[in-house]
């Protein structure tokens, strides 16, 4: 994952040619803040001990406090952390919330263990990182394969150990402890919404052909809306395989099938009646070779690479899963005059919405699902049309256009609060 954190800030060097900062600023960005590593002792269901490692990485906290989920994952690393602790970084900026980046993480497989024993592992994550998070220092969130149930175990481990409710310090809670209504489908709502700003900029075809590659939750909501807003979804995958069907899936009955169910299947449903319809079973190689409108990587990390990215053939490539594509195959597609709408855009409906249920939470005042909805669709719509300007006006990719926004944004902060001092002898302060 090294390889990852590399390939991750050297696209700074390139978007620095097309935005007015400081070498100082580009410089306080190649390096993290603050990298904490602990040790989680858990007592397991038959009385064994293990203990687990954890992670939490506050990368820059300029704008404002760091903002970024927590994954449990056997793969998490302290290079995978600070990777998309700079993602973060990036992000809020180019959606211009007062955030820094922040993420954090659990080497585990939570699906070996029992709920008791998660909420132990929940809470001892909060023991040994609660000095280094805070409502005005770093405000966690759910990631893989975390969710509104364990961050409502954090925020109240964290409120015991305060001894007074906390709840701004932890988003993405239940309702009942907190939570943003909205905060569940923010994602993809965001994505949406940025989509639908570039659509008549893109597809000349009506309707456009989609195919979404992970049909989890962000996956699946994005296929649903794209359904209701009259795109033809010929092909959807999860990490089993795909299914397609070139004159269109029924994705209200897929989604339906795939939540009662969990399997994947070509189906149109009345009611409660489910009939499986004439499709093809496809990888998720062959998904993202399918020649379509829009094709949204919804998965993993580097699903799009040098291997295979000349197959690809999409007009618009919506990265809803953050780093779906490789800084090399990037490249490859731009040159192939393929738009790309970078993770850094296009999946921050989440921490917008994270955003709110934090104000939310200090103000004490829940917004209702239609206020939050609506304050995202204009923020995310704002930035993708600032964006596209950009990148027509200095002639390059919306991925370019996004980091030097997001570097002027960051080194506006850098030289308002004076930093650009640092390198000053202590005595001359």
């Amino acid at each position: 994952m090294a390889d990852l954190f590399e390939s991750a800030t050297g696209i700074l060097d390139e978007a620095l040619r097309h935005a007015n900062v400081s070498e100082d600023t580009v410089e306080r960005l190649r390096h993290p803040r603050s990298a904490l590593a602990v040790s989680i002792p858990v007592r397991m269901d038959d009385g064994s001990l293990k203990t687990f490692q954890g992670f939490r990485v506050r990368y820059n906290d300029v704008r404002g406090p760091a903002k970024g989920g927590i994954r449990f994952h056997p793969q998490v690393s302290l290079d995978e952390v600070q990777t998309l602790a700079f993602w973060m970084t990036i992000k809020c900026a180019v959606v211009d919330l007062p955030y820094g980046g922040g993420k954090g993480g659990v080497i585990v497989n939570p699906k070996e263990m029992s709920t008791a024993e998660l909420e132990r592992l929940s809470r001892g994550y909060i023991d040994g990182v609660h000095d280094a998070i805070g409502p005005d220092i770093d405000i966690p969130a759910p990631d893989v394969y975390t969710n509104a149930m364990i961050m409502g175990w954090m925020m109240d481990q964290y409120s015991i150990i305060e001894r007074g409710r906390t709840p701004a310090v932890i988003t993405g809670k239940p309702l009942a402890l907190g939570g943003s209504l909205g905060r569940d489908t923010a994602t993809a709502d965001g994505g949406f919404f940025v989509t639908q700003a570039l659509r008549s900029k893109v597809f000349d075809s009506d309707p456009p052909t989609a195919a979404v590659q992970g049909f989890g939750n962000a996956g699946m909501t994005m296929a649903e809306l794209l359904h209701a807003a009259g795109y033809k979804v010929v092909a959807v995958s999860d990490s089993q395989g795909g299914i397609h069907k070139p004159d269109g899936l029924h994705i209200p009955s897929v989604a339906k099938t795939k939540r009662e169910s969990r399997a994947l299947k070509g189906v149109y449903c009345e009611g409660t009646v489910c009939e499986v319809v004439e499709h093809d079973l496809i990888t998720n190689d062959e998904l993202l070779a399918l020649d379509v409108d829009l094709l949204v990587p919804a998965a993993l990390e580097n699903a799009i690479t040098v291997d295979n990215v000349d197959s690809v053939k999409a007009k618009m490539i919506v990265e809803l899963a953050n780093g779906p594509i490789t800084p090399d195959a990037d490249q490859i597609l731009h040159d192939k005059g393929i738009v790309v709408v970078p993770d850094v855009l296009a999946n921050a409906g989440g921490v917008t919405v994270s955003y709110y249920e934090w104000v939310q939470n200090r103000q004490g005042y829940a917004w209702t699902a239609e206020k939050v909805r609506s304050r995202l669709e204009e923020r995310m719509v704002t930035e993708a049309e600032r964006l596209w300007g950009f990148a027509e006006e200095k002639g390059v990719s919306l991925r370019i256009a996004a980091y030097a926004q997001a570097l002027e944004r960051i080194g506006g902060a850098v030289d308002a609060t004076g930093h650009k001092a640092d390198y000053a002898p202590l005595g001359n302060r």
